[in-house]
């Protein structure tokens, strides 16, 4: 495989074998990849990691570290959430080719993009679903769905690679980077429990409904401090609002 899979990172969270974490070095190598971050999780230097990554230890050492999934995905603009479950706040739910053919040609030097692996016994938690543009899942039987966390991006990284050495694709207009996203959300967040929009017995409700929307509407740099602005403007013109609805 010769294509460029460079800009794009494989993020796993809480990894708890450190033998997987060997496997999924190998397996990046494999097909091309080398981006490696680890979201807290067991060892990556354990015998059992590096005896897995056999000639892909270099991928092991060069791995970036860190304390939560937001600072792990703060420099990506492109972001897939892996997940075997369905659900309310789990829709759109993509396959790998589909994943590999909407970020061809879109990572480089200043779109980086990131596919994110949950934990081998409980995978992503809903939460950190939503910090991701898009979700993912690898097809497979209705009665043992449950991949292998090593097998799974191998599968996803076989699709990278293959979509990245063929021809066409093309980059979308500079979509807005994961830490401008996360910041948006936090003011709207704010904003919408100030002016009583937001349960606030349970203020996610509709606020990962929210991040569906935007996420969806690929809002570049611009339209985000517009609608920064905007919320900045809504905060100061309800200063004097006591929450309460008028009839």
């Amino acid at each position: 495989m010769t294509g460029s899979t460079e800009h794009i990172s494989i993020v796993l969270v809480e990894p708890q074998s450190p033998g997987n974490i060997g496997m999924v070095c190998r397996a990046m190598k494999n097909m091309g990849l080398s981006r490696l971050r680890l979201v807290k999780g067991c060892d990556r230097f354990h015998p059992e990691s590096l005896k897995f990554a056999v000639a892909a230890k270099n991928l092991l050492e060069q791995a970036e570290l860190f304390d939560d999934l937001a600072s792990a995905l703060a420099d990506c603009t492109l972001t897939v959430g892996t997940t075997r479950r369905h659900g309310k706040y789990r829709q759109e739910i993509l396959s790998p080719p589909e994943v590999a053919n909407m970020l061809k040609g879109q990572a480089g030097p200043d779109c980086h993009a990131a596919i994110v692996f949950g934990r081998e016994d409980s995978g992503l938690t809903t939460d950190e679903l939503s910090l991701c543009r898009w979700h993912a899942t690898i097809p497979s039987d209705v009665e043992y769905g449950s991949l292998n966390l090593s097998q799974a991006v191998l599968l996803f990284c076989y699709e990278l690679g293959k979509a990245a050495d063929s021809p066409g694709g093309g980059r979308l207009e500079q979509m807005a980077a994961s830490i401008e996203m996360e910041s948006l959300f936090s003011q709207m967040d704010a904003c919408l429990q100030k002016i009583g929009f937001l349960n606030e017995q349970n203020p996610g409700h509709i606020m990962r409904s929210m991040r569906r929307i935007f996420f969806r509407a690929e809002l570049d740099n611009r339209e985000v401090a517009i609608l920064r602005g905007m919320l900045t403007q809504i905060d100061w013109a309800s200063s004097g609002f006591d929450g309460r609805k008028r009839s």
